[in-house]
């Protein structure tokens, strides 16, 4: 970006479509070059706050139908030419259902849609994983509750009934998916789930604790080569073995490389690339979790680790040739201190983590996915909607706890 800045010529504004903390790190990453940005997110968004952000009002809950209103309608006409980047499934799904239109309009990445509707699929992305060879957990393909008795005979407990399409589900019944003990909870779940209009499979649960989990990242070209390579590990998450993770660490995870390339190739993926594995404590196997084709929560991790997504990705979109470093920082943290917190209380109330250890765990130098000193408010709105949730919750138990006799 700078040889533009040399030339005195203006870059063109960046619009970020949904996302959250990493909507925010986008934001922040390329304001800090000389982009103009601006945001088309649910008000709730910390990016609504941040004073790199020009925000665009949106109704309260605003989701696909409100954003293609305003892209692709007069309001944004001023907007032509800007670059256009998603940073949630939603607006993932949005922007490949209308890329002709938004294309016409605005700049975007290199992609294979078909590639990236799959990805948001689990359905499809686990049968794509076995045809490429990569190893997956077991998993059921059910659209009915006679399905579920099909194949009763073959589930294995615990086990997960996993949205096909995970940011519909979570906007329905606020969590990743339901995690039925026996045949007739199973069956009560998937009824749930399709009732609400929410296609499912069931999958089995993988065994052993969050820090087996890890992720590789990279961009694929139009050829699909790798740009570069990025891996990570979860330390905690939470809820536990459910939730989003509350602490990363970078480290170098070489024997992921195979099967996320493996995976990319089968789909024909193109443009920024993560997916996730777990390992297996049962045989070591490294399992498929999930894909994502979009800059992920933990962005801002690549970010302080030297890979400045967002900027690079920019780049390769107005055709600069855009490189990454050699090399990134291994052993940098990123940690969602409440969130983590919270993590650390579980599992201390399962005895699998003492104060001592989860202190010493804290010794590091620290990113965070929302707080940054030269950018305060995003961390501040957020941490004070937590507080007055917490005294809310606090007040609500004072005043229906029972008197003593």
């Amino acid at each position: 970006m700078a040889s533009h800045a040399r030339r005195g010529v203006s870059l063109p504004p960046a619009i970020v479509v949904g996302g959250d903390a990493n909507a925010l790190s986008i934001a922040r990453s390329l304001a800090r070059i000389g982009v103009d940005v601006y945001a088309v997110n649910d008000p709730a968004s910390p990016t609504r706050h941040s004073r790199y952000v020009r925000w665009i009002p949106m109704p309260e809950r605003a989701g696909p139908a409100d954003w293609g209103g305003y892209l692709l309608g007069s309001a944004a006409d001023g907007l032509a030419g800007a670059v256009l980047l998603a940073a949630s499934d939603a607006a993932l799904e949005f922007v490949s259902d209308h890329r002709p239109e938004l294309a016409a309009r605005f700049r975007l990445d290199d992609s294979n849609p078909s590639a990236q509707l799959c990805m948001l699929d689990k359905l499809c992305t686990y049968q794509a994983a076995v045809a490429a060879g990569v190893p997956t957990p077991r998993f059921w393909a059910v659209a009915s509750t006679d399905d579920v008795e099909a194949v009763s005979g073959e589930l294995v407990f615990p086990l997960i009934v996993k949205p096909r399409r995970s940011h519909v589900f979570e906007a329905r019944f606020g969590r990743k998916f339901f995690a039925p003990k026996s045949l007739d909870e199973t069956i009560a779940a998937v009824t749930v789930a399709l009732e609400a209009g929410s296609e499912v499979l069931l999958m089995e649960l993988i065994p052993g604790a969050d820090d087996q989990l890890c992720s590789y990242y990279t961009y694929l070209d139009d050829a699909g080569r790798p740009l570069f390579e990025f891996t990570k590990r979860i330390i905690r998450r939470h809820p536990i073995n459910m939730g989003p993770a509350t602490y990363h660490v970078t480290d170098h995870i070489p024997a992921l490389r195979d099967p996320a390339l493996a995976l990319f190739g089968q789909v024909g993926l193109r443009g920024v690339a993560n997916v996730e594995f777990k390992r297996d404590p049962r045989d070591g196997t490294l399992r498929l979790i999930e894909c994502n084709a979009r800059f992920t929560a933990s962005n801002e991790l690549l970010v302080r680790a030297g890979f400045n997504l967002a900027p690079w990705v920019y780049r390769r979109i107005l055709g600069e040739d855009a490189q990454m470093p050699g090399s990134y920082r291994v052993g940098l943290h990123l940690w969602s201190p409440t969130q983590d917190f919270q993590a650390f209380l579980g599992l201390h109330a399962k005895g699998q983590l003492g104060w001592l250890a989860w202190i010493r765990g804290l010794l590091h130098r620290q990113a965070f996915p929302v707080w940054d000193w030269r950018d305060p408010m995003p961390s501040l709105v957020a941490n004070g909607r937590l507080g007055r949730k917490a005294f809310g919750l606090l007040r609500h138990r004072l005043a229906h706890r029972r008197p003593r006799r």
